[in-house]
């Protein structure tokens, strides 16, 4: 650290007259921008931490006005930094800024709280890419070539999702992005020892959410480890990591059902002709599954009928909806609710007959009942 950087902390850490940082952070000069937030992260990485892990001033817990200010200066920053991620204002250095910063500020349980309140993390996932796939995102930031062939880039953006797995809702919304292909490609084809390390110390985190292991399965990711521990690697840390990761794995799969791999297919948007779709079992038995967080896979299904392109994604969802209808007793009364039937009804005249064909029966389980419909069927 620069002498003066740490003169510049230092007043600012004594006076904690730290607003005026953030409102220089919306200068244009990027020399002002980038000491101000560096100052303000380690402003906020320094500060002492109350018992509950919450960001305090120093002061007394009555001093609430400190902790205001400070809680404007969090959030002040973070605008900025997900601004940068956003729309950079320079050219090369404001994404690394970013990222740095944030895999500082992350640490604390508070700043993560904060970060996914402000829809952050969609912001980290397009950065975590192998170099094969280094060409299309710097296509989507638009940003000189020379940026993504900083390793530390990708380590500090693992390194800022890392620290995000310990964080619930953090979580929860990873579950539904492409992080985790991601986050296993990258593995797979790294070199690097860190950003290996962080990342399966990353993916033994999310393991135990049941929608992230059913996904780490299916990308064959218990293969991808077994060639990562055949790899002459240094450091205990990640040997330790890679066998607990394994064993986590194992566990997994023995426990692991069906539904839960139907819901991450689901969540992801990705369906496709599985055997568990037309496996009269797998609807006899997990039916009731389906009323889980008020109905979200149904839901989601639902939603696929309006936004996919994919006929086959379309097709199944049209399938799975008559599913639902004809094996829960309130099929139809929930399907209705929802409001699925017009949005089938316009599938009915899709150009791909396989789509046309599902919609039909769903539409006919849904007036006529299952019991009626299959008849018409047979």
């Amino acid at each position: 650290m620069d002498m003066m950087l740490l003169a510049s902390f230092a007043f600012f850490y004594v006076t904690d007259n730290v607003l005026i940082l953030v409102i220089w952070l919306g200068e244009g000069n990027w020399f002002i921008q980038e000491k101000c937030c560096k100052i303000l992260t380690l402003v906020v990485s320094i500060r002492p931490k109350a018992r509950d892990g919450h960001i305090t001033t120093g002061e007394p817990s009555h001093s609430k006005s400190k902790i205001s200010t400070l809680n404007d200066v969090l959030k002040g920053q973070l605008d900025w930094l997900s601004s940068q991620l956003k729309n950079p204002s320079h050219p090369t250095c404001s994404i690394p800024l970013a990222i740095n910063c944030l895999s500082n500020l992350l640490r604390e349980p508070s700043v993560r709280v904060s970060f996914v309140q402000a829809d952050g993390v969609k912001l980290l996932v397009p950065l975590i890419s192998p170099a094969s796939n280094q060409q299309s995102i710097q296509d989507y930031f638009e940003l000189p070539w020379s940026v993504w062939f900083i390793p530390q880039l990708l380590y500090e953006t693992c390194l800022c999702i890392w620290l995000l797995s310990y964080y619930d809702p953090a979580v929860d919304y990873l579950a539904t992005t492409r992080v985790m292909p991601r986050l296993v490609e990258v593995a797979k084809g790294s070199t690097k020892e860190k950003v290996v390390r962080v990342i399966v110390l990353t993916l033994r985190n999310l393991l135990p959410k049941p929608a992230c292991g059913a996904q780490m399965i299916d990308l064959g990711l218990p293969q991808i480890i077994q060639s990562l521990k055949a790899q002459a690697w240094s450091d205990e840390d990640l040997l330790d990591a890679l066998n607990q990761l394994e064993d986590g794995l194992k566990e997994h799969i023995k426990t692991l059902s069906s539904f839960d791999k139907y819901k991450q297919e689901v969540l992801l948007g990705h369906l496709d002709w599985y055997p568990m779709h037309k496996d009269p079992g797998f609807w006899r038995e997990n039916i009731t599954n389906f009323e889980e967080n008020d109905f979200q896979v149904l839901r989601v299904l639902v939603t696929i009928l309006d936004t996919s392109s994919d006929s086959t994604a379309l097709a199944v969802a049209c399938y799975d909806l008559s599913q639902f209808i004809q094996y829960h007793p309130a099929g139809r009364i929930i399907v209705s609710d929802l409001k699925a039937k017009d949005r089938v009804m316009k599938l009915m005249n899709h150009e791909n007959t396989e789509v046309t064909k599902n919609a039909l029966l769903c539409i006919q389980r849904l007036f006529l009942g299952a019991k009626y419909a299959s008849f018409l069927q047979a």
